[in-house]
């Protein structure tokens, strides 16, 4: 691959830059999401069906803690790449610094707090009968590893930012493959149990953030900060946190979604729907890498060319990361629709979760091929600066029509009505931002007598 300055994202030609930034993000977000389907392959056959219901309950405690880290990057990264348009690597310098400063103060505080009230916490997410002791048993050591996690996804959207999106990739593929390698260790040949699996997690995560901060050591990293680039400057601070706050009230509405889920399903239908939930959660995860992709790739391209003040440039970017999103996730929806019994057989022997999960997870992915114009007219605004109509955005799926409706429609339609959810709110999410973004795109990138 060649290599990537950050000079080439207003310079190259856009599909063909986007297409030099998504591919090593999809593959890093492939790798990364096959290590969370592999695992809970592993764990399912290994340990039992009643386990990847335990991981699902502790997921989004861990990744919430995480998204901090990432919040951070993205918040910060946003000024980076455009202050690197702007040719101001001062204020990149300083912001780089302060993000690391952020992410260790937050996320060592939260993993303190979780740790004291991890039995309440537990159980408010959905660990309940069976799932509780194995669910703790993961909690707890899952959590030592998770401000490294952090750190390592704040540094990854930095280095996205600085135009090396290779490296970007090796860092998500580190920990996949490690956790993968720890885990046939531990819980195959050392029969660990789920004490084998959380400390796979733990260590892979430990060993990302090795590979990141030597990646900001070495010759490859623009960005070579001092100590008094950790002090932290109010102004930038807020910046990174408005920007921020989008990411993580995202990751925030998901926590909360799987609070809502794993109770709801719970109470309906037992741990066989709840485990069901947690294969489709993963198929989510794991589906959707190279629209994600395309989306991590976008970022840094709009953002470096709006602070360049190359708004053609920028528009031509939003045009064609929906045509290729949408592109990729017309055929994931094809796929998923033609076969989603066989991908339950991969993680279960268990008849009921079987039986179950293949008609819930057709619901769950039926609007996906429309789902490319939300993700990113969201990521878009982000992107350019424009922190509150990117956090409006980014909860209108989730936060404002998501998690009402699974608190509605099951009062009618039982279970069903947990599923249908998914496709409603995805309609609705898509015609929301296809508005927005529309409009911003007439007022602020089109020169007159354009058309989008």
């Amino acid at each position: 691959m060649a290599k990537i300055s950050s000079q080439d994202l207003g310079s190259q030609p856009i599909g063909k830059i986007l297409i030099k930034q998504a591919v090593p993000a999809s593959i890093g977000i492939l790798v990364m999401s096959l290590n969370i389907l592999v695992d809970t392959i592993f764990v399912g056959h290994w340990i039992g069906s009643t386990a990847i219901a335990a991981i699902n309950v502790v997921l989004p405690v861990s990744f919430f803690i995480a998204a901090l880290g990432m919040a951070i990057g993205i918040g910060g990264s946003s000024i980076i790449s455009r202050a690197l348009g702007a040719e101001t690597k001062a204020k990149a310098l300083k912001t780089f610094g302060n993000q690391i400063s952020l992410t260790l103060l937050f996320t060592v505080t939260l993993v303190v707090v979780g740790l004291i009230y991890s039995d309440s916490i537990i159980v408010s997410f959905g660990g309940k009968g069976a799932i509780f002791n194995p669910a703790k048993i993961y909690y707890t050591i899952v959590l030592y590893g998770v401000p490294f996690l952090a750190l390592s996804m704040m540094g990854n959207t930095v280095i996205r930012a600085e135009g090396k999106p290779k490296f970007a990739m090796y860092a998500m593929m580190i920990p996949s493959v490690s956790n993968l390698l720890l885990d046939y260790i531990f819980i195959n040949v050392l029969d660990f149990g789920m004490e084998g699996a959380a400390w796979a997690t733990s260590l892979s995560y430990i060993l990302c953030f090795i590979y990141i901060w030597w990646f900001f050591l070495s010759k490859h990293s623009e960005l070579k900060i001092d100590w008094s680039h950790f002090i932290l400057k109010t102004s930038i601070v807020s910046e990174i946190g408005s920007l921020g706050f989008v990411t993580l009230a995202r990751q925030a509405v998901v926590s909360i979604t799987y609070l809502f889920m794993n109770n709801i399903l719970f109470d309906l239908g037992g741990e066989t729907s709840v485990t069901a939930y947690a294969i489709v959660g993963r198929m989510l995860m794991f589906a959707m890498f190279p629209v994600l992709g395309v989306t991590q790739g976008f970022l840094p391209i709009a953002g470096f060319n709006y602070g360049a003040q190359n708004y053609e440039r920028v528009r031509q970017s939003i045009n064609i990361a929906i045509k290729y999103a949408a592109i990729l996730s017309t055929v994931i929806f094809i796929l998923l629709m033609l076969f989603p019994e066989a991908i339950t057989r991969m993680f279960t022997t268990d008849l009921r979760v079987i039986e179950q999960t293949p008609n819930d997870m057709r619901w769950v992915f039926a609007a996906t091929p429309i789902i490319a114009v939300q993700l990113i007219g969201a990521a878009y605004f982000q992107s350019i600066g424009k922190a509150i109509p990117a956090l409006l955005l980014t909860l209108t799926r989730q936060g404002f029509f998501f998690i009402p409706l699974i608190l509605i429609l099951p009062k009618f339609y039982g279970e069903l009505g947990v599923w249908i959810s998914f496709p409603i709110s995805d309609v609705l999410s898509t015609l929301v931002t296809a508005y927005f973004l529309n409009k911003e795109v007439r007022s602020t990138l089109l020169v007159p007598n354009q058309t989008m």
